[in-house]
C-alpha cells in the first residue's frame, strides 16, 4: 500500500490552493543525481513550486552515490539531507529551509492514479533529471509503466515543457533514435554534458553548469553558472558563482 499524499499543496486555510502550477520533476535510475538535487534547489530558490517523482531505480542510485536512502514515508527528512548534500558527497554543503520544502509534493512512483497523471492536473512542465537509457525509451514509446514515464507522456500530449537530461555515454542506435523521436514529439533532449568556458573550479560547478541548461530549458531564472559574453578567457577571471 501506498503512503498517503502529503498536503503541501495546501494554502493556510487548509484548501487545495487553486494557483499552484508546479515543476514535475522526475528522477531516473541513471547515474548522476547530483544533478538533480542542483535542479531541485534551483527550482526552490526561484520559488518554484515542485511535485516530485522518484522512481525505484534512482533510490537504489542515490544511495549508492551518496548513501541516502529516500524513503516515502520519510521523503521530507530524506530529501533535505539530499538537497543539503554537495556534488562531492560533503553533508551541510547547502541550507535548505522547512519553507522551501513547503513548496514540494511528493508522489510515490507506483501511484499511477497521483495528480501529475492526468492532463487536468495543473503543471507547468516537466524535466527529467537524469533520463536513463531505460527511462528515454520508456517516454519514446509511451510505456507509461510508472508515475515518472506516465507524467512525461501526459506532458507530451498536453504539449507541455518537456526537458530530458539523459547521463549515458556512449549511446547506442536505439537509444539515439529514442532521442530523435523525443525530440520530434516536442521535448528539449538535453544530455548531462558540462562545459568548462565559465570557470568551473570544483565539481560543484559541473552539476550546476548542467543544472543549470535544465532550468534554462524551462525558462526559470537562476544564477547557477556563468554565461559567455563573447569574451575569450572570461571564465578564468573569478570563481564560478554560487546559488545556495
Amino acid at each position: 500500500m501506498e503512503p498517503p499524499h502529503n498536503n503541501t499543496s495546501k494554502n493556510a486555510t487548509g484548501q487545495q490552493d487553486p494557483g499552484r502550477r508546479p515543476w514535475v520533476v522526475g528522477v531516473s535510475g541513471a547515474s548522476g543525481t547530483p544533478y538533480a538535487a542542483s535542479v531541485l534547489r534551483g527550482l526552490l530558490t526561484a520559488g518554484e513550486a515542485v511535485d516530485l517523482v522518484v522512481s525505484r531505480a534512482s533510490r537504489l542510485t542515490l544511495m549508492d552515490e551518496t548513501g541516502i536512502a529516500f524513503r516515502d514515508a520519510h521523503w521530507r527528512s530524506d530529501l533535505r539531507e539530499w538537497l543539503e548534500r554537495g556534488a562531492d558527497g560533503k553533508p551541510d554543503a547547502f541550507r535548505v529551509t522547512e519553507e522551501a520544502l513547503a513548496g514540494v509534493r511528493h508522489w510515490p512512483a507506483g501511484d499511477l492514479a497521483a495528480g501529475p497523471s492526468s492532463g487536468s492536473y495543473p503543471a507547468k512542465g516537466m524535466l527529467i533529471v537524469p533520463a536513463s537509457t531505460a527511462c528515454v525509451a520508456g517516454v519514446a514509446l509511451g510505456l507509461s509503466k510508472d508515475l515518472l514515464q506516465r507524467v512525461a507522456s501526459v506532458t507530451l500530449k498536453e504539449r507541455r515543457p518537456l526537458v530530458v537530461a539523459v547521463r549515458e555515454t556512449p549511446l547506442n542506435g536505439p537509444t539515439l533514435k529514442h532521442l530523435v523521436a523525443l525530440d520530434e514529439a516536442g521535448a528539449v533532449v538535453l544530455p548531462a554534458s558540462p562545459a568548462f568556458y565559465a570557470g568551473a573550479t570544483h565539481i560543484q560547478d559541473l552539476v550546476d553548469f548542467v543544472a543549470g541548461r535544465v532550468l534554462d530549458a524551462a525558462q526559470v531564472p537562476h544564477g547557477l553558472y556563468r554565461r559567455w559574453e563573447g569574451e575569450l578567457g572570461g571564465g578564468s577571471k573569478g570563481e564560478a558563482p554560487k546559488a545556495r
